[in-house]
């Protein structure tokens, strides 16, 4: 296991220990296109539940393991502890982007704060910080316990849509990680302000675009270099601008490097 994931990992589980066991531990990755959150978000989400449920042996120290087992202990051993959902999922549908006065606009800058469900997202947030379980005397425990699943949207690039009420966070889910460009963007700050720790993932704006442009061309999002680069330029670029501008402060910073696993770390 690479040494920044265990710190990071070590370091959310033992928050997590701290945290009340009726709660969640909400961390919020961001960063500008192509800056490495995604994999970052993914790449820690696993280490944890890796981690949570297999002790190393002997431990690294005994400071972890406990911390690895205080925060687990009230989860079955087959369920996971943490689960990534993305922002992606809150993105209006193309349908949605017809409807707006200048329909072209809104398809040539979707990715743009304002071509997302931020409403949604919200009531996402607030959702995750309802209590985790049912109270013993509910008229109905059982609904009342089911209730305490939260529903969010994926989104489906062959598609190029959402699609509604597809990542589950259950009540064993102590730890959620939510990543995406506007996770804690000042338009949204009533989610971003329900969140334990702000993460930013930072990359410099030259790098960042020539990985957009290779990846717009690999995935299908532009049809050729020239369209990719348009994309970068036109829209990517202002909307990691827009970002940076609005966003509340971090609690962490994250170098990003070509490998997102061994980024260097700082507060």
């Amino acid at each position: 296991m690479d040494p920044i994931a265990i710190e990071l990992s070590v370091y959310l589980l033992s928050r997590l220990k701290d945290t009340p066991p009726d709660g969640r531990l909400i961390v919020g990755i961001a960063g500008v296109p192509a800056s490495g959150k995604s994999t970052l978000a993914q790449l820690i989400t696993c280490r944890v539940n890796a981690a949570a449920h297999t002790l190393p042996s002997p431990p690294p120290n005994a400071s972890a393991a406990s911390a690895i087992a205080a925060a687990v202990q009230s989860v079955p051993p087959t369920e996971p502890v943490a689960v990534c959902v993305g922002l992606d999922g809150w993105h209006l549908t193309r349908a949605q982007l017809d409807a707006f006065p200048d329909p072209q606009l809104a398809h040539d800058r979707r990715g743009a704060h304002w071509t997302f469900d931020g409403e949604g997202y919200v009531a996402f947030v607030r959702a995750l910080r309802r209590p985790l379980h049912a109270s013993a005397s509910a008229p109905d425990p059982e609904a009342a316990a089911g209730e305490q699943t939260v529903y969010a949207p994926s989104f489906d690039h062959a598609k190029k849509d959402p699609v509604f009420n597809s990542v589950f966070v259950y009540p064993h889910h102590r730890l959620v990680i939510i990543e995406g460009l506007y996770t804690f963007i000042e338009p949204w700050s009533a989610a971003a302000e329900l969140l334990d720790e702000r993460w930013w993932v930072e990359i410099d704006e030259e790098k960042a675009g020539k990985r957009l442009v290779a990846r717009h061309v690999r995935t299908g999002v532009a049809r050729d270099m020239e369209e990719a680069i348009w994309r970068s330029r036109e829209n990517d670029a202002p909307n990691g601008r827009f970002i940076r501008e609005n966003m509340l402060k971090p609690t962490r910073v994250i170098e990003s490097v070509e490998d997102p696993s061994i980024a260097e770390i700082s507060e």
